[in-house]
This record gives structure tokens, sequence and C-alpha cells, in this order.
């Protein structure tokens, strides 16, 4: 009898995006949500993300001119992206405002925020914005709902209002912006009880979400872990490898590639990258680029959800660390949401309703759950 062989043809594995077709934008990428192609197209933003006119070898000087630049242009697009749901009415919140000082004597906000008539324990977000640890305000028009709509779900949310690395006053590099989180963990931590914190969750989105990460291991470090009970971090932004060259992006985090320019342009990210870092002495430290934490820099962290987006040139960096925290043992959930942009899902509420209420949904139930 003959045997039959079957011989299984070989497969060139998938390329998308820029791997695919190095001239693809937003608009042909036809991995996008349909929403968001709509909601983006309206501000010119489906197609490929221009590089700045220079590099980070420009002077300081010219460096920071371009990222204050880049700062006003996000804030106005913040300001105009819209947000309401048809038909929708506002939720009800209570706001106010506690300054507390911080370890270089600087006075530091934090907006704290309770669904409206509800009294009682209930869990406590500590939310860190967005910005590449360098621009944007903690209480813009998106950050602000973004803490309403988590306070509504049924939180204590408090928004930190941290020194940038940039601002129009002058530079607060690493570790400034860090040292003001954990300074206002330590505060919510300290005050439990008049908050009426069940639990304390640390949730924050691109640099927020590397503030995040890097503020449960100084934590750690400074043996404060009891401080976290959770934590939440969405589309990190914490390689500080957008200058890399194309190779070692290709070899570690090929998403820089294959994502470059969709909403975001890794040089630009670089740009932030000098401010933030300017010496480049962080380069591999994990207080300032959590991507570089071990095994044991992380071992015994508490539980953790790394959120990250298809078409985000951060997405494959979340990942590795998704899977750092795997090895070493910590409780973890990973999350990629499909035809997303970076941070879509919490800064174009309009356009991409459904995963903006997934997202929401998700963290009260992750605060919940600890």
């Amino acid at each position: 009898m003959s045997k039959l062989t079957h011989e299984r043809p070989t497969v060139e594995a998938r390329r998308e995006g820029r791997l695919h077709d190095p001239a693809v934008e937003l608009r042909t990428d036809p991995r996008l949500h349909p929403g968001l192609r709509e909601g983006l197209t309206a501000f010119g933003l489906d197609g490929h993300a221009a590089p700045p006119p220079f590099d980070r070898s420009a002077s300081p000087e010219e460096v920071a001119e371009f990222v204050g630049q880049s700062h006003a242009g996000f804030e106005g697009l913040y300001a105009a992206v819209p947000s309401d749901w048809p038909g929708e009415l506002r939720a009800e919140v209570t706001r106010r405002v506690e300054t507390i000082q911080g370890v270089d004597g600087n006075d530091i906000p934090l907006h704290v925020v309770r669904p409206a008539g509800v009294e009682g324990p209930l869990p406590c977000t500590v939310y860190i914005h967005g910005g590449g640890m360098t621009i944007l305000e903690a209480h813009n028009a998106v950050h602000q709902r973004w803490s309403e709509d988590l306070a509504a779900s049924g939180m204590v949310v408090v928004t930190v209002g941290f020194r940038n690395a940039w601002t129009a006053e002058g530079a607060n590099p690493f570790p400034a912006g860090l040292d003001d989180c954990s300074s206002a963990l330590d505060w919510v931590h300290a005050h439990r009880a008049d908050l009426g914190a069940t639990t304390v969750t640390l949730q924050g989105e691109s640099g927020g979400a590397n503030l995040v990460l890097a503020t449960v291991l100084k934590a750690k470090r400074e043996g404060r872990l009891d401080a976290v009970d959770g934590v939440y971090a969405m589309v990190p932004y914490i390689s500080g490898g957008y200058g890399w060259d194309r190779e070692r992006k290709l070899r570690e985090l090929p998403s820089m590639v294959e994502n470059d320019g969709h909403y975001l342009n890794c040089a630009m990210m670089d740009m932030l990258v000098a401010v933030y870092d300017p010496t480049g002495e962080n380069a591999e430290n994990p207080l300032a680029w959590p991507y570089f934490a071990t095994e044991e820099d992380v071992r015994g962290l508490p539980p953790h959800v790394i959120s990250v987006n298809e078409l985000d040139p951060l997405r494959d960096e979340g990942i590795a660390y998704h899977r750092l925290l795997q090895r070493a043992g910590v409780p973890v959930v990973g999350r990629v949401n499909l035809g997303l942009t970076h941070a879509a899902e919490m800064s174009f509420r309009a356009a991409v309703p459904e995963v903006y209420r997934a997202t929401v949904r998700d963290i009260r139930g992750f605060a919940g759950s600890l």
C-alpha cells in the first residue's frame, strides 16, 4: 500500500499596515474602525502624521518650542473633539480640588470626583493622564470627561495634576512627574477612610500608563505596595525607543514600523523623550521606561490589566510588558482593541461609543473585583 503524504504549502506570515505597504495611511488601512475613520477625517487626521522638521539633535530651545507647539495642538484637538452621544444626559458628579505638596515643595492639584448623591464606600481610581509625561493638562475637556464617566460608573476618581516635563515656564524632567504621582498615591492611601475608598487602582493611558506602571514599581522599591490594590494601564508609552533604528524596532517592537504615522509619529514621540530625559542617562531605567523592568522588578506586584490598540505604534511594548508580568507570576489580563489608534477608546468618545463604554465598564469591574 502506498503511503500518502500531504505537504502543507509554506505561507508567509501576514504583514499589516506599513509593513505590508509603506505608503499606507489611516484612510487606506482596512483595519481602521469605521466610526473612528469618520472622526479622524473630520480633523484631517486620517492621513500620515507628519514628522517634526528636525530631530532631537536640534538645540534645546528648538526642541522645547516644537514640544510646546505639540502641546497646543493636542490641547486644541481635545477641546474640539466631539464627546456627546445623541440624547445623552451628562452624568451628575461632585468635584473638589485638594492641593498637596510634592517632594520639591511644589503644589500638586488633585481633582476628586464622585457620583452625585452616592454616599458610602466605593472603589477609588487614581487617574494619571496621557501626553508622554510631557504635554497635555490634567483637567482639559477629554480628561475631565473621562474622570466624570469613571466616577459615574460608581467610583471615587482622583485625577493627578502632576508636573509635565515641558511647561511654558520651564522644564521638569524625570523624575519630577513620577515623584508627584508617588506623592498623590501616598495621599490617597493615607486618606482612604476620608475618601470612602474600598480599594485603590492606578489607571492611566499612554504617558499616564508609564507613570502608573512606574509608580507601582517605585512603591515596591520603597516598601509601600500596600498603597496599591490594582493597576490598569492603557496603551502604555514605556520603551522610550521611538528614535531607535529601523532594524531594532523590527527586531523588538515591530508595531513602531507597522503603525508609524497612524495618528502618532515615532519621530515626534522621540522629541518628547528628549524633554523627559534630556541627557539620556535614564534610557534603560525602569522608573523612567518600564519596558526595561526585569522579572525581579515586577515580581509580587498587585493585579494588572494591560490594554493595547491594534493600530498604535506603541502596541507591542504594551504586549511585551504584559508578557513580562506573566513570566513573573503577576496576575494580569491583556486586552487588544481591534481597529483603534492610540488612546482612541478614551479620547474619541463620540466616534467609538461602544468601545468607550466597554472600557469604562472594564475599569469599574476590575476596581470592584480587587
